[in-house]
């Protein structure tokens, strides 16, 4: 017999990690946790503890402390009382401390990585090789950040204290990803791991003290859903980051709304996995292997939709279940395993259950013929085939071992397929044509996308998703921007109440002479009248008739969203035809100056409508400048590959104009989204609403593509409910009081827009500083980061 055919017919044997280690480090505590608080152990306040097990056999392996409302009030309490000394640390100071926690994490990383596996169930070959190793990469990669803090980040203040949940899935490497930018930042923590996988959190709180990190900087409490809620709902948390099921965070949305908490969510996914004809199949069939097997598939990330081009669909398919055979299944601290446990009985069944209704729906179900462990939570590698596009298989998160296969024609059907789901978190593409592969790339919606490889992660790339995936990025510069605002941000004063705006007399006298105005709808680049058939009058500030101007209502929005939508080629153009459009909007703007600056004046006053015109065309000319020049980045981890950060448009967004500056505060916020690419839908200033007939007449004669920008004219609470709860917004802008900003967000929870407010502060617009630049275009903008290989 050959050498290679000894090689064909061996078998791999038990090869089992020694969790001595881990066992005695449970030990020492007695098995039993408190919650971390102040750099001290906490007994729970209503002495409550749960089960953490083993969900490979089953065992207990240690009770831990159940977080009330008063624990975590604790929590945030100390977090908050050591927030002025972290900050007053030097940037130097602070990155002391995040590289000295990478050295404590690589000393422990063998204890680390086996406490993983008991306690979560994933393969030890998966922990040790790929989750310690980057908890150590993240610790490090933002010890340089906190150094150069100062210096990157001129004008920005860290949030302050931070509540962050995390999931199961990568209890310790999500534990990572959060706390190492919000330390680097200048901001405290409070932390809830999840109720699955609380240990390798608390093993973390003594590496903490092992550093001597200051107390209060980290705060670990332990829990269920009830202390998650409690963090997320208490008052004096400036931010909250969480990972997690999209149904969890549209709750964290709601319940958030009414505050002034920053937020981030990191949700679920349902990833394509797209395989062009000229794909290297051997490959593929590798990169699926750890696109839906690894960490039997509980990963939001996972590619668990295959398309795969028609006419490599049968060969490919035979390749894969030929792998899958080979795939082991078993102990997870055997280094020799491939898939280990699930995490728990009620996600085994959930699994099992949409399994079958795919079956019931159509697919066929093929598994290979392997034995499963006795006892434990095991399921086999699955593969669904004939699966239809709108099968709960392809559409819902399963979070679990199993793959939906479906073909496709034509690279533009795999695109669509790719994008026919709420999801935008990640995808795969595959193919030897480096054109092919990137053209499909840029078209997918998703925050990442890898050219022939599949979950690949670095703390110096961003990650995070579109749609119903959420809004944030972890990791890279723009996951650093989720702990930071401008400095000027908080400080700005609450708006004065509607009530008492607009009373200010002006300081000329009857600017309209009696002329009356009567403005009408602008959308999809056409002048319309209202669905309502009404119109509102509109009184300068001394009462005086100054015109009428359209009641819109829903469906005019609707009508404007559709314009919007068919406009969104505009995205597409080049950045440089962008900014000459907006050149031309200022040149056209300057030459009807006097006459608008005379009708504006009656509303706000002679000097302030001069200030708005002169202002607006500036900020144009501002934003006609940083159309080409607010560039991606290539960043370059430490692999074989690069990834690619590009700067995308999020699409249709809707906008909720300022009323105390009709022209300027129209500019200060549609001009940021148009040059980014974005198509808009705006809902100009209820106090001087005829600003929209000068507007479209300006647009008109300025190039600027019809639906591109669209106004509707009404009353704003009315208006700014159906904008808020219209899925083909993907995102909305909202200045106004608080109330109004509170209720934008809470209506958006449907399909997770992204909402960014000035939570009822009154941001000086006349003010480069707060009226214009980076602090808009970063919301502007989403970032999808492409990782593409290199070399041999």
């Amino acid at each position: 017999m050959s050498v290679i055919e000894k090689f064909g017919t061996m078998e791999y044997g038990p090869a089992p990690e020694d969790a001595k280690e881990s066992l005695l480090w449970l030990d020492a505590s007695k098995r039993r946790f408190g919650h971390f608080v102040a750099g001290e152990w906490r007994a729970p306040v209503d002495g409550k503890y749960f089960e953490t097990a083993d969900p490979s056999t089953g065992e207990k392996l240690a009770d831990v402390a159940q977080g009330s409302s008063e624990d975590v009030d604790a929590a945030v309490k100390a977090a908050r009382a050591a927030l002025p000394g972290w900050q007053k640390l030097s940037c130097h100071e602070r990155a002391k401390y995040l590289y000295a926690l990478a050295r404590q994490v690589q000393k422990h990383s063998r204890r680390l990585a086996v406490l993983e596996t008991l306690d979560n169930g994933k393969p030890v070959r998966e922990s040790r090789d790929i989750d310690i190793p980057l908890v150590a990469r993240h610790f490090y990669h933002h010890a340089g950040w906190a150094q150069l803090l100062e210096q990157e980040f001129p004008g920005y203040a860290a949030c302050g204290v931070v509540g962050q949940i995390i999931p199961w899935n990568f209890p310790l490497l999500m534990l990572a990803w959060k706390i190492a930018p919000a330390l680097a930042t200048g901001n405290t923590v409070v932390l809830k791991p999840a109720e699955y996988t609380p240990l390798t959190a608390l093993a973390f709180a003594e590496l903490c003290n092992e550093v001597g990190l200051p107390a209060g900087v980290v705060n670990i409490v332990t829990g269920d859903g009830a202390t998650g809620d409690a963090l997320v709902k208490h008052g004096d948390v400036d931010k909250i980051a969480f990972t997690g099921s999209t149904e969890v965070g549209r709750a964290i949305r709601r319940a958030t709304a009414q505050s002034h908490k920053k937020l981030s969510l990191e949700l679920g996914g349902k990833s394509p996995f797209i395989v062009f004809e000229d794909a290297d199949l051997d490959s593929a069939v590798e990169g699926l292997v750890d696109g839906i097997w690894f960490n039997q598939g509980q990963v939001c990330c996972a590619g668990s939709r295959l398309l795969v081009q028609e006419s490599v669909a049968e060969k490919l398919t035979k390749k894969l279940r030929a792998r899958m055979g080979t795939l082991r299944v078993g102990a997870p601290l055997d280094k020799a395993i491939d898939i280990g446990a699930i995490i728990a009985r009620v996600q085994l069944e959930r699994i099992d259950g949409l399994v079958k209704q795919g079956i019931a729906e159509g697919a066929t179900c093929w598994q290979p013929e392997i034995v499963l462990p006795a006892r434990g939570l095991f399921y086999k590698p699955t593969l669904l085939s004939n699966v239809h596009p709108t099968s709960v298989v392809a559409q819902q998160e399963i979070f679990g071992p199993v793959l939906a296969a479906m073909t496709f024609r034509t690279p533009r059907e795999a695109v669509e397929l790719a994008n026919n789901t709420v999801y935008g978190l990640a995808a795969s593409v595959w193919s030897e044509s480096v054109n092919v592969a990137l053209q499909a790339a840029a078209q997918i919606k998703a925050g990442v996308v890898w050219v022939n490889s599949t979950n690949l992660f670095d703390a110096a790339c961003g990650f995070g998703g579109y749609r119903e995936s959420g809004f944030g990025r972890e990791g890279g510069k723009e996951g650093l921007l989720e702990y930071l605002e401008p400095a000027w941000f908080k400080k700005a004063p609450a708006m004065i109440n509607k009530a008492q705006a607009g009373n200010e007399a002006p300081d000329v006298a009857n600017p309209a002479s009696g002329i009356d105005r009567t403005v009408k709808l602008y959308i999809g680049g056409i002048q319309t009248r209202p669905d309502s058939g009404y119109s509102i009058p509109v009184h300068g500030s001394n009462g005086e008739l100054l015109g009428e101007a359209p009641l819109g209502n829903r469906k005019d929005i609707r009508n404007a969203v559709e314009a919007a939508r068919k406009a969104e080629s505009w995205g597409k153009t080049t950045a440089h035809n962008r900014a000459q459009v907006l050149f031309y909007i200022a040149e056209n703007l300057s030459q009807r100056m006097d006459e608008i600056q005379k009708r504006l004046a009656a509303a706000v006053g002679e000097k302030q409508a001069t200030d708005e015109v002169r202002l607006s065309i500036e900020r144009l000319f501002s934003y006609a400048a940083w159309a080409d020049k607010f560039d991606g980045a290539v960043h370059n981890p430490p692999f074989r590959n690069i990834s690619i950060a590009m700067n995308e448009a999020i699409g249709t967004v809707g906008v909720v104009c300022p009323a105390a500056a009709p022209l300027l505060g129209f500019f200060s916020l549609v001009l940021p989204l148009i040059s980014a690419g974005n198509t808009v839908v705006a809902i100009p200033s209820e106090k001087y609403p005829l600003i929209a007939g000068d507007l479209y007449q300006v647009f008109e004669t300025s190039d600027l593509p019809g639906g591109v920008v669209n106004l509707v004219t009404g009353r704003t609470s009315e208006l700014l409910k159906v904008l808020a709860e219209h899925d083909d917004v993907d995102a909305l802008w909202c200045y106004g009081d608080e109330a109004t900003c509170a209720t934008a967000t809470a209506l958006s929870a449907g399909n997770l827009k992204e909402v960014w407010t000035n939570e009822g502060r009154a941001f000086d617009l006349f003010s480069a500083e707060q009226g214009e630049g980076r602090a808009y275009l970063q919301h502007a903008y989403q970032v999808k980061n492409i990782w593409v290989p290199y070399g041999e």
